[in-house]
Protein backbone atom coordinates (compact mmCIF):
# COMPACT_ATOMS: atom_id res chain seq x y z
CA UNK A 1 0.00 0.00 0.00
CA UNK A 2 3.31 2.07 -0.21
CA UNK A 3 2.67 5.53 -1.43
CA UNK A 4 5.33 5.55 -4.27
CA UNK A 5 4.03 4.67 -7.65
CA UNK A 6 5.03 1.49 -9.82
CA UNK A 7 7.14 0.69 -6.48
CA UNK A 8 5.60 -2.88 -6.49
CA UNK A 9 8.50 -5.19 -5.25
CA UNK A 10 9.91 -5.27 -0.99
CA UNK A 11 13.74 -5.40 -0.20
CA UNK A 12 15.62 -6.73 3.10
CA UNK A 13 17.58 -4.02 4.30
CA UNK A 14 20.60 -5.22 6.53
CA UNK A 15 22.01 -1.59 8.57
CA UNK A 16 25.02 -1.51 10.32
CA UNK A 17 25.67 -4.55 11.11
CA UNK A 18 29.36 -3.96 11.51
CA UNK A 19 32.62 -5.15 13.82
CA UNK A 20 32.11 -1.79 15.55
CA UNK A 21 28.81 -1.63 16.02
CA UNK A 22 27.43 -5.10 16.68
CA UNK A 23 30.30 -6.43 19.36
CA UNK A 24 30.26 -9.28 21.77
CA UNK A 25 28.63 -7.02 24.80
CA UNK A 26 25.36 -6.41 22.70
CA UNK A 27 22.57 -7.90 23.75
CA UNK A 28 21.62 -11.01 22.10
CA UNK A 29 24.00 -10.41 19.31
CA UNK A 30 24.20 -13.63 18.28
CA UNK A 31 20.79 -14.38 17.92
CA UNK A 32 19.93 -11.20 16.12
CA UNK A 33 22.61 -12.37 13.52
CA UNK A 34 21.98 -15.73 13.06
CA UNK A 35 17.96 -14.31 12.33
CA UNK A 36 19.29 -11.39 9.93
CA UNK A 37 21.24 -14.07 8.15
CA UNK A 38 18.05 -16.42 7.96
CA UNK A 39 16.47 -13.55 6.31
CA UNK A 40 19.58 -12.84 3.85
CA UNK A 41 19.19 -16.68 2.94
CA UNK A 42 15.77 -16.10 2.39
CA UNK A 43 15.48 -13.20 0.67
CA UNK A 44 18.38 -14.54 -1.46
CA UNK A 45 16.58 -17.91 -1.85
CA UNK A 46 13.23 -15.52 -3.49
CA UNK A 47 15.06 -12.87 -5.72
CA UNK A 48 14.28 -10.75 -3.08
CA UNK A 49 16.97 -7.18 -3.13
CA UNK A 50 19.49 -7.53 0.28
CA UNK A 51 20.51 -3.77 0.70
CA UNK A 52 23.63 -3.59 2.89
CA UNK A 53 24.15 -0.31 4.65
CA UNK A 54 27.06 0.44 6.42
CA UNK A 55 27.92 3.34 8.98
CA UNK A 56 31.20 5.56 8.17
CA UNK A 57 32.72 7.42 10.69
CA UNK A 58 35.61 9.09 10.73
CA UNK A 59 36.44 8.64 14.77
CA UNK A 60 34.83 5.56 14.95
CA UNK A 61 33.92 3.19 11.86
CA UNK A 62 36.09 4.59 9.04
CA UNK A 63 35.73 3.22 6.00
CA UNK A 64 37.46 0.33 5.20
CA UNK A 65 38.83 -0.28 8.76
CA UNK A 66 37.85 -3.80 11.20
CA UNK A 67 35.49 -1.92 13.05
CA UNK A 68 33.50 -0.77 9.57
CA UNK A 69 33.73 -4.45 8.49
CA UNK A 70 30.48 -6.36 8.34
CA UNK A 71 30.62 -9.49 11.26
CA UNK A 72 32.05 -12.15 10.21
CA UNK A 73 28.77 -14.29 9.68
CA UNK A 74 27.12 -12.01 7.14
CA UNK A 75 28.45 -12.26 3.88
CA UNK A 76 27.30 -9.38 1.08
CA UNK A 77 26.74 -10.86 -2.14
CA UNK A 78 29.17 -9.46 -4.90
CA UNK A 79 26.40 -8.01 -6.79
CA UNK A 80 23.84 -6.94 -3.71
CA UNK A 81 24.15 -2.95 -3.28
CA UNK A 82 26.54 -1.16 -0.13
CA UNK A 83 24.83 2.33 0.71
CA UNK A 84 27.90 3.77 2.85
CA UNK A 85 26.26 6.72 5.09
CA UNK A 86 27.30 9.24 7.52
CA UNK A 87 24.05 10.19 8.92
CA UNK A 88 22.02 8.06 11.43
CA UNK A 89 18.81 7.90 8.50
CA UNK A 90 20.00 5.56 5.50
CA UNK A 91 18.50 7.96 3.08
CA UNK A 92 20.09 11.17 4.41
CA UNK A 93 23.38 11.76 1.80
CA UNK A 94 23.27 8.59 0.12
CA UNK A 95 22.36 7.05 -3.07
CA UNK A 96 19.63 4.52 -1.02
CA UNK A 97 16.75 6.00 -2.70
CA UNK A 98 18.08 5.80 -6.64
CA UNK A 99 18.75 1.92 -5.97
CA UNK A 100 15.78 1.23 -4.24
CA UNK A 101 13.97 3.24 -7.19
CA UNK A 102 15.81 1.11 -9.97
CA UNK A 103 14.45 -2.08 -8.30
CA UNK A 104 11.07 -1.07 -8.11
CA UNK A 105 10.77 -1.52 -4.43
CA UNK A 106 8.10 0.01 -2.02
CA UNK A 107 8.39 -1.93 1.17
CA UNK A 108 11.35 -2.38 3.29
CA UNK A 109 11.99 -4.90 5.84
CA UNK A 110 14.09 -3.66 8.30
CA UNK A 111 16.70 -5.04 10.51
CA UNK A 112 20.49 -4.47 12.08
CA UNK A 113 21.83 -1.70 14.56
CA UNK A 114 21.48 0.35 16.28
CA UNK A 115 17.79 0.60 17.65
CA UNK A 116 17.49 3.50 19.30
CA UNK A 117 19.61 5.37 16.15
CA UNK A 118 20.46 4.35 12.86
CA UNK A 119 17.31 1.87 12.76
CA UNK A 120 14.73 4.35 14.38
CA UNK A 121 16.64 7.12 11.66
CA UNK A 122 15.53 4.70 8.80
CA UNK A 123 12.43 3.43 9.56
CA UNK A 124 11.15 7.26 10.08
CA UNK A 125 13.43 8.48 7.12
CA UNK A 126 11.70 5.89 4.61
CA UNK A 127 8.30 6.32 6.20
CA UNK A 128 8.21 9.84 5.17
CA UNK A 129 9.45 9.18 2.01
CA UNK A 130 6.21 7.18 1.20
CA UNK A 131 7.57 3.22 1.92
CA UNK A 132 5.90 0.63 3.30
CA UNK A 133 8.20 -0.42 6.65
CA UNK A 134 8.44 -3.93 8.39
CA UNK A 135 10.47 -3.81 11.49
CA UNK A 136 12.14 -7.25 12.24
CA UNK A 137 11.74 -7.36 16.12
CA UNK A 138 13.42 -10.01 17.08
CA UNK A 139 16.49 -9.01 14.22
CA UNK A 140 18.04 -5.63 15.44
CA UNK A 141 19.96 -4.62 18.95
CA UNK A 142 21.79 -1.95 20.16
CA UNK A 143 24.43 -0.83 22.83
CA UNK A 144 23.71 -0.27 26.04
CA UNK A 145 23.53 3.96 26.86
CA UNK A 146 22.74 3.38 30.51
CA UNK A 147 25.46 5.56 31.99
CA UNK A 148 23.99 8.56 29.59
CA UNK A 149 20.32 7.88 31.09
CA UNK A 150 19.19 6.15 27.91
CA UNK A 151 16.96 2.80 29.38
CA UNK A 152 19.01 -0.82 29.35
CA UNK A 153 18.70 -1.93 26.15
CA UNK A 154 16.26 -4.47 25.91
CA UNK A 155 13.69 -2.11 27.08
CA UNK A 156 14.87 -0.18 24.21
CA UNK A 157 14.46 -3.00 21.75
CA UNK A 158 11.18 -3.71 23.62
CA UNK A 159 9.88 0.08 23.35
CA UNK A 160 11.16 0.23 19.20
CA UNK A 161 9.41 -2.56 18.56
CA UNK A 162 6.25 -1.58 20.06
CA UNK A 163 5.58 2.05 18.94
CA UNK A 164 6.69 0.71 15.07
CA UNK A 165 3.98 -1.69 15.30
CA UNK A 166 1.62 1.05 16.21
CA UNK A 167 2.61 3.87 14.12
CA UNK A 168 0.29 4.92 10.99
CA UNK A 169 -0.06 7.42 8.02
CA UNK A 170 -2.21 7.79 4.76
CA UNK A 171 -1.56 5.29 2.46
CA UNK A 172 1.57 3.86 4.18
CA UNK A 173 1.89 0.39 6.43
CA UNK A 174 4.37 0.16 9.07
CA UNK A 175 4.40 -3.03 11.40
CA UNK A 176 6.88 -5.23 13.48
CA UNK A 177 7.15 -8.93 13.20
CA UNK A 178 9.27 -11.81 14.41
CA UNK A 179 11.99 -13.36 11.81
CA UNK A 180 9.51 -16.60 11.67
CA UNK A 181 6.60 -14.25 10.43
CA UNK A 182 8.52 -11.96 7.81
CA UNK A 183 6.74 -12.30 4.27
CA UNK A 184 8.58 -11.08 1.33
CA UNK A 185 5.44 -10.50 -0.57
CA UNK A 186 4.39 -7.22 -1.20
CA UNK A 187 1.99 -6.02 1.00
CA UNK A 188 -1.71 -6.35 0.23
Amino acid sequence: MTTLPNRPHTALMVIDVQNGVVDDSTPNRDGVVANIASLVGQARAQDVPVIWVQHNDPDGLPHGSAEWELVPELRRGGSEPLVDKTYGDSFEGTDLEARLAEREVGRLIVTGAESDACIRSTLHGAFTRGYDVTLVGDAHTTSDKTQWGAPPPEAVIAHTNLYWNYTSAPGRTASTVDTTEVSFAPAP
